[in-house]
């Protein structure tokens, strides 16, 4: 009765969600793909995160050594993500007990991303120090970057040739212009040689405060030759706007594992909802996933395994991956058989997409 149930939904889901992409255009429905196959989400800034980034550290997530001593590149994509300084402010909606990041947050966020020997410098690293143990990758890593949110609350951010009141939208406009083009200026001065700079993430998961300065702010992106990736939850505000809102590229957040109450048949449903409108999926675990912790959630993690096999997701879509912030070296790090064996299942997952053609670059 459960699958049965679950087969309804999706029938129901599908019928809502396929038609309008396919009326008229006699297309079947398929997952969005992009230049990035596999995208970790890394979060880096805030002091109160437990990782500081160094090239040590990016290890297991640059390249996969499996329990027969087999080395591969794996991700080939890294989204260098923060909303919280750790210091009391955030740099998108919905924290509590923070107040809102202005001009001198936002720079610092900017500095601690730039910052020697971690983040991106230590990825660069990491990927060279690989390169001259294994030669070139088969293909390019791509690096996508978080840009503060322009909050409407905020009335005091401070001067760029005038006080900024991002009640007004073209403060806040020209507040992201501000930002993009002192990130861009610091980043072409750096000089890192071993991935490409693909764009912006926009942090905050929901649309409603943003929608009339989006489309700018992403022409703004785009009019640099890069573009703005955003990874909404299920059911968020907006989140089946983001081709109005002219996002470049979404994925879609099922958010099975977070919850017990949960039930598998959203995975199914939040993947066909995706082939209906060509968006990416994210991949959700944390710490939690391990065999020895206490909350028990590896089953999730492998039942999202499990729905992206049997969906078609890892032969489709382009996928995020959401580890909390240091699973996968946790994983890498733990001495418990059941931790490799789905470290090296993903992995291999991983692996393969790259050989596909669907996926070639």
């Amino acid at each position: 009765m459960k699958r049965a149930g679950a087969i309804l939904f999706l029938i129901l889901l599908a019928a809502g969600s396929f038609s309008s992409l396919a009326a008229g255009k006699g297309k079947s429905p398929q997952y969005g793909k992009t230049n990035i196959t596999d995208m970790v989400l890394i979060y880096h800034g805030g002091v109160h995160r437990p990782l500081e980034w160094n090239k040590e550290q990016f290890t297991p997530y640059v390249v996969h050594v499996d329990q027969k001593g087999r080395k591969n590149w794996l991700f080939d994509g890294f989204l260098f993500t923060e909303f919280i300084d750790g210091k009391g402010h955030h740099f998108a909606h919905g924290n509590e007990n923070t107040t809102l990041a202005a001009r001198p947050e936002w720079e610092w966020l900017m500095e601690r991303q730039f910052e020697k020997d971690r983040g991106f410098s230590a990825l660069d690293q990491c990927i060279a120090d690989q390169i001259s143990e294994m030669g070139n990758p088969p293909f390019r890593h791509k690096l996508v970057v978080v840009m503060p949110v322009p909050e409407k609350d905020q009335k005091n951010w401070g001067n760029l040739d005038r006080p900024m009141d991002f009640s007004n939208d073209k403060d806040r406009i020209e507040a992201c212009q501000w930002y993009i083009d002192r990130f861009l200026e610091q980043y072409k001065k750096e000089g890192f040689q071993h991935f490409d700079l693909e764009g912006f993430y926009w942090v905050s998961e929901k649309d409603g405060a943003y929608r009339d300065i989006l489309v700018p702010v992403g022409d703004y992106i785009r009019s640099k030759g890069l573009r703005l990736f955003w990874i909404p939850y299920w059911t968020a505000v907006g989140f089946d706007n983001w081709k109005t809102d002219k996002f470049d590229f979404a994925y879609i957040q099922p958010n099975h594992f977070f919850k017990s109450e949960v039930s598998y048949e959203r995975l199914d449903a939040v993947c066909a909802y995706a082939k209906g409108t060509g968006m990416g999926l994210e991949m959700e675990f944390d710490r939690r996933a391990l065999a020895n912790s206490p909350e028990n959630k590896r089953d999730r993690l492998v039942s999202y395994i499990d729905a992206f096999e049997q969906n078609g997701v890892f032969k489709e879509a382009s996928i995020a991956y959401y580890e909390g912030g240091g699973a996968i070296l946790d994983f890498y790090r733990s001495t418990n058989p059941l931790d490799k064996e789905i470290l090296d299942r993903l992995a291999k997952i991983i692996v393969q997409r790259k050989k596909m053609k669907q996926f070639k670059k």
